[in-house]
């Protein structure tokens, strides 16, 4: 099995930065997508990047591009999730996800078989 667990969340104030990270461990299958998810308090979870395993373009959603970046380390086993001028509508718990078996980014939550259990960030006024 896979396992997935995020680090990096806490307190910031609008427009400062926060890395998380998400380390796998465990038995893959290649090739896999790698997602990070967010839900803010009230609202549906929603995908803000992607990243496949063989690298190449990323995804990230409107309301973060531009601001964030996804990268991976692929010999940490290990995928980031670079979070620059945080505004508080950043706030929400992230979750990474892999979708084993898919070589390109989806938006459809039901391929992401594998989750992390989440990490919180709170951006402050």
């Amino acid at each position: 099995q896979v396992q997935l667990v995020e680090s990096g969340g806490g307190l910031v104030q609008a427009g400062g930065s926060l890395r998380l990270s998400c380390a796998a461990s465990g038995r893959t299958l290649m090739p896999y997508v790698m997602g990070w998810f967010r839900q803010a308090p009230g609202k549906g979870r929603e995908l803000v990047a992607g990243i496949r395993s063989s690298g190449g373009i990323a995804y990230y959603s409107d309301s973060v591009k531009g601001r964030f970046t996804v990268s991976r380390d692929g010999a940490k086993n290990t995928v980031y999730l670079q979070m620059n001028s945080l505004k508080p509508e950043d706030t929400a718990v992230y979750n990474c996800a892999a979708a084993a078996g898919l070589g390109g980014v989806t938006t459809d939550r039901t391929k992401y078989g594998y989750w992390g259990k989440g990490t919180q960030v709170t951006v402050s006024s």
